[in-house]
C-alpha cells in the first residue's frame, strides 16, 4: 500500500473524527494528503509537491484547478483532488470523489485511490467540475422538491413518502434536508449556481429562508 503523511491545515469536512484513513499515515510517507479549509494554500507552500508519490488536496465546492493552475486543457501532474461526501451535518459517507485533471499522472491517481481503499472508503473518480459527481446529480434534485413544496404540489410528509415508495429512496428529500441542514444546502447550490449559472442550482427560496436564520446570509 502506498505509504503517506497527513497535513491538517484547519477544520476537515471529510474527516472531521479519527478514521482508519488518518490512522495509517505515516509521516515518512511518500505521499502527501492535505486536509482541512486551508488545503489549497497549504499546498501552494509544498516546496517538494512535485517530489511527491502522489500530492491530495481535500476540496470543497472549488475546482482542482483553483489550486494547482490550467493551461489550455492540458494541466495535470502528480496532484489529485478529493472529498468525502457528507451532506450538511450529517457524518460522512464511506465515499470519495477523487478528482483528476487531463493530464493527471496514472500512477499518483492509483497509489491515491490505493489509499483511500485501503481504509476502507470507495472511491469513484470524476474530471475536475465544480460540486464534482454528487452534488451536480443530487442538488437540482433537491431544489425541485423544495419548489413543488412552496407550489403547495403535495404536503412535506406525502412528498418524502411518494419518493421513498415510488423510487426506493431510504429517506425523503425534505426529511433529509431538514435533519441536515437546509442552510449547507443553499451554501453548496449557491457556488454551483455561481460556477455554472444554471438555473436548476439556485438555492431554492426554503434553503434561502434557512441560511437568513441562520445568521449566515451570503450577499
Amino acid at each position: 500500500m502506498p505509504s503517506y503523511q497527513i497535513l491538517q491545515v484547519g477544520e476537515s469536512r471529510s474527516f472531521p473524527s479519527q478514521h482508519a484513513f488518518l490512522d495509517a499515515a505515516d509521516q515518512s510517507g511518500d505521499g502527501v494528503v492535505i486536509i482541512g479549509e486551508r488545503a489549497g494554500e497549504a499546498y501552494r507552500g509544498l516546496s517538494d509537491a512535485s517530489a511527491r508519490a502522489f500530492v491530495a488536496i481535500e476540496l470543497g465546492t472549488e475546482c482542482l484547478g483553483v489550486h494547482t493552475g490550467e493551461s489550455r486543457g492540458t494541466e495535470g501532474s502528480n496532484v489529485v483532488g478529493f472529498a468525502r461526501y457528507r451532506l450538511g451535518r450529517a457524518e460522512p459517507t464511506a465515499l470519495v470523489e477523487l478528482v483528476r485533471q487531463p493530464r493527471t499522472s496514472r500512477q499518483a491517481l492509483a497509489a491515491a485511490r490505493e489509499a483511500f481503499e485501503a481504509a476502507g472508503l470507495v472511491v469513484a473518480v470524476c474530471n475536475d467540475f465544480p460540486g464534482r459527481i454528487v452534488d451536480r446529480l443530487i442538488r437540482p434534485y433537491f431544489n425541485a422538491a423544495l419548489r413543488r413544496l412552496d407550489e403547495k404540489l403535495a404536503t412535506a410528509d406525502d412528498l418524502d413518502k411518494t419518493l421513498c415508495l415510488g423510487l426506493g429512496y431510504p429517506e425523503g428529500p425534505i426529511g433529509l434536508l431538514e435533519r441536515t441542514g437546509l442552510e449547507h444546502h443553499h451554501d453548496v447550490t449557491l457556488a454551483l449556481y455561481r460556477a455554472l449559472g444554471q438555473e436548476p442550482y439556485a438555492p431554492a427560496r426554503r434553503a434561502q429562508v434557512a441560511k437568513a436564520r441562520a445568521g449566515r446570509v451570503v450577499e
